[in-house]
């Protein structure tokens, strides 16, 4: 299983060594062609207005919004889940527009409200520790969407069919259980697409 990390900015390098601690091949994307030999793709947080340019600069939009239609599943970690949304609040344009959600970017506020917590996952057996870094917050969600998990009362994690996205950074624990969780859900498309 090989899954790719797209490499414009963020914390690529931690999110392919959760990806090999879950037992899948993390790969770091560069260029639009690669997603053709990839199974699953991980959109790293970063600053999600940069990453917005440089997925257009790079032709990523396209390529990833193709990616997508093939069924094939993505992660999107702060930035990375606004840039998976249909909707940003203030915002006239969406980045990639896949997900049915609207978020708020940077809801938790600045860098100094940054903090960790233990969170109750849906799916996952034992509370997941996460990193809340200017973390933004689904606002909304349409019926397709499974809230997988909500931080005093917002909605910080969410699945909808082969998209998964989340409020904060799964990649900078040692705890990889949530990216076993998204190798889980590519094995699953593996066994459906076979």
């Amino acid at each position: 299983m090989k899954v790719g990390v797209l490499a414009l900015q963020g914390a690529v390098a931690e999110h392919i060594a959760s990806l090999q601690s879950a037992g899948a091949e993390g790969v770091p994307v560069k260029h639009p062609d690669q997603l053709e030999e990839l199974d699953g793709l991980i959109i790293p947080g970063g600053e999600s207005t940069t990453i917005g340019k440089l997925m257009r600069k790079y032709n990523f939009i396209e390529a990833i919004r193709e990616f997508s239609h093939q069924g094939k599943p993505i992660f999107g970690t702060c930035a990375g889940l606004i840039v998976l949304a249909k909707g940003i609040e203030g915002e006239e344009e969406a980045h990639l527009g896949l997900m049915d959600i609207t978020v708020s970017r940077n809801a938790f506020g600045r860098q100094r409200e940054s903090f960790e917590t233990n969170l109750e996952v849906k799916g996952l057996k034992e509370p997941l520790r996460a990193v809340f870094i200017r973390a933004p917050l689904i606002t909304s969600v349409a019926d397709s969407v499974d809230v997988l998990s909500t931080y005093k009362d917002e909605i910080v994690a969410a699945r909808q069919g082969h998209l998964l996205v989340s409020s904060f950074h799964p990649e900078l624990t040692d705890d990889y259980s949530l990216h076993k969780y998204f190798t889980e859900m590519i094995q699953r498309r593996h066994v459906t697409v076979n």
